[in-house]
Parts: C-alpha cells; structure tokens; sequence
C-alpha cells in the first residue's frame, strides 16, 4: 500500500460526523472528499476494533466511505463545509436543501435529489489505517480547498 495515499488513522475518522480532505483527478485539479464511518450506529463508530479487524481478516465491508464533497442536487454545495458533514440516523444531510444521503451506499433516501447517489472515491483500511486506492485520485492532503470563489450557501434547514 502506498504509504502518500493514506487518508487517515481508522480512529480519527469520527462516527457521527466527517473526515474532509483533499485530492486531484486525472486532469491534476483539486477536488474536496470525505471519509464517513458506514453504519457507525449499528457497529460503535468508525474506531471500533472489531470492524477493522473484520476488514483485515477478509471481509468485504469496509468499515468507512469515501464521497466527493458535493451534494447531487447543486454540486457546486458542499456537503461538508469545513467543520464536519451533518449526520442524522446513519446519513449525512446537505444542510441547504435538507437532501439526505445513506453513509455506506451515498444513495439520497430524502430531498430534491431522491434516488441519485453521491461521487465515489475508493478506499481501503489496512494496519488500522485508510488508504485511497481510486486509481482516478490522489490524496493531497487534510482539510478543504482554498477557494476564494466558493459558492456554498447557507440554510435554514435544522439538523
């Protein structure tokens, strides 16, 4: 495993919230993504040891998802805004337009956007640890983009 690809310690991504970072595509431009513990409330949160422990012993779950940050029904708003996705029940919510999104599917169950799914971005966890394996990426490094241009907007939806 490529030790510049590693995202993140398995324990730092939280269970209730996201893990925002940086990436480039093919063409070399920069794009926000987020790791998000899958089905953290059914197995304890993303630092638990038996969900990396079932991933190393062979199990196909991985115990995390990794999403561009952008929500489906405007991608030009960010699902994480810096500090952290909203999550409710297991799903992260677009805190503009109230969009639903199932942590480990990224299927919008709620909102404007219903039946799309978020950007996925492959990963894996190894030696407690995330790694990007999406041959169409590579990690940058922690936290957002500089983007003096952002667009992203804010709401009155509650969460």
């Amino acid at each position: 495993m490529d030790a510049s690809q590693r995202i993140a310690a398995l324990e730092d991504v939280p269970a209730d919230s996201t893990h925002l970072f940086r990436v480039t595509n093919g063409t070399g431009e920069q794009q926000e993504a987020i790791l998000v513990a899958s089905g953290a409330e059914e197995d304890g949160g993303c630092g638990s040891d038996d969900r990396d422990d079932r991933r190393l012993d062979g199990d196909d779950e991985t115990p995390v998802s990794c999403w561009l940050n952008y929500c489906q029904h405007l991608t030009h708003i960010k699902i994480d805004k810096g500090s952290g996705a909203p999550m409710r029940d297991g799903e992260l919510v677009c805190a503009n337009h109230g969009a639903y999104f199932d942590a480990g599917s990224g299927q919008c169950t709620h909102g404007p956007c219903e039946g799309a799914y978020l950007s996925d971005l492959e990963v894996d966890v190894r030696d407690g640890n995330v790694y990007l394996t999406d041959d169409d990426y590579e990690f940058v490094g922690d936290g957002p983009l500089d983007d003096d241009g952002d667009m992203t907007s804010t709401s009155n939806v509650k969460i």
